[in-house]
C-alpha cells in the first residue's frame, strides 16, 4: 500500500481539525505517493529513531510530537530538528505525526491513559465546541472508528470500580507508567475513585477537574505554583511528560494493524525520555 492510505487511516481516526491552534500535527516531511516498505511508530522523533528506521528498512516514521514546530530561514545541521530532517531527506524517510489531535480524538491518547489505569464509564473531560465536531463529522468517510462522535476534546474522567487509598492510587500509577518520580500535592486522606487526567502538559485542565468533583487529576507536566491552593480541593499527580503519552504508540499499532494486517510495523524501541531521574 502507499504511504498516503496509512496517513488517510491516522487522519480519519484523529482528524487533523481536531489539533490545538499552535500545533502542528499532519504530514512533516516526504511524499506520501510512495509504497510504503514498513512503519515506526515513536512518541518523539530523534536521530537515533530516524537510524532505527534506516536499519529496519522501513520509509515511514509515525509520531505523537511533531519534529518541526517553527518555520525555517536554513537547514545546515545546526541542532537535532534540523539534522533529522536532512537525515530523513536523505534517506527517502516520511515522517507523519498526529499530536493535539489524537489527544482530542475519541479513543485516542487520553483514553489509553484511562485505560493503563483501570477507568470506566470514560468521557471528555472538557469537549471540543459543536462548531468543530460538525465540521470534522461532515466530511465524508470519516470514521470513528470503534467510538462515535459525539464527544471530543481535552482530558478524559472516569471511576475507578473500586475506591482505593491516596497512597494506593499513587503507587499503582507510579508502576503503571514506569515514572521515576512521581509528583503531587499534600495528602488529605480522601478516597480515590473519580479520576481525571491529560497526558503531556494539561495543568490547564485543573479547575475542570475539581468542576468536575473529581477525586484527582493526573497529568504529565504541573508548573510549581499550580499546586498552591489546591490541597482541599483535589489531589494532583504529575508523572512526567513522556511516561503519560507513552502508550500513544500502541494507539497507531491499532489503527495501522487493524486495516493493513501485512505491513511491517514496530513500536519504536529508543527510548526517547530527555529527562533522567537520580
Amino acid at each position: 500500500m502507499r504511504i498516503k492510505e496509512i496517513v488517510c487511516a491516522l487522519e480519519r481516526f484523529a482528524p487533523l481539525p481536531l489539533q490545538d491552534g499552535f500545533d502542528n500535527s499532519g504530514l512533516q516531511i516526504g511524499l506520501t505517493e510512495a509504497e510504503a516498505t514498513g512503519a515506526l511508530l515513536c512518541l518523539d522523533v530523534t536521530e537515533a529513531v530516524i537510524d532505527e528506521a534506516i536499519a529496519l528498512g522501513y520509509n515511514l516514521v509515525i509520531s505523537h510530537h511533531p519534529l518541526i514546530f517553527k518555520g525555517y530561514k536554513s537547514i545546515t545541521g545546526k541542532d537535532y530538528v534540523e539534522r533529522c530532517i536532512m537525515k530523513a531527506i536523505k534517506n527517502d524517510i516520511v515522517i507523519y505525526s498526529a499530536h493535539t489531535n489524537l489527544d482530542n480524538a475519541p479513543e485516542g491518547v487520553n483514553f489509553k491513559i484511562a485505560e493503563k489505569i483501570g477507568l470506566t464509564h470514560v468521557r471528555v473531560l472538557e469537549e471540543k465546541d459543536n462548531a468543530l465536531l460538525n465540521l470534522v463529522t461532515s466530511v465524508p468517510d470519516f470514521y470513528p472508528m470503534q467510538n462515535s462522535w459525539n464527544q471530543a476534546g481535552a482530558g478524559v474522567i472516569g471511576e475507578l470500580e473500586t475506591p482505593e487509598t491516596e497512597l494506593e492510587f499513587l503507587k499503582r500509577v507510579k508502576k503503571t507508567f514506569e515514572a521515576g518520580c512521581l509528583k503531587h500535592n499534600k495528602l488529605m486522606g480522601r478516597e480515590i475513585q473519580t479520576v481525571a487526567l491529560c497526558g503531556g502538559a494539561g495543568a490547564f485542565l485543573i479547575p475542570s477537574a475539581i468542576r468536575k468533583r473529581a477525586d484527582v487529576f493526573i497529568t504529565g507536566e504541573i508548573k510549581y505554583h499550580d499546586y498552591f491552593g489546591h490541597d482541599a480541593d483535589i489531589l494532583l499527580a504529575e508523572i512526567g511528560h513522556y511516561e503519560s503519552e507513552q502508550y500513544t504508540k500502541e494507539i497507531f499499532y491499532t489503527v495501522i494493524r487493524e486495516l493493513f494486517p501485512n505491513l511491517a510495523l514496530q513500536q519504536c524501541k529508543v527510548n526517547t525520555n530527555p529527562i533522567k531521574y537520580l
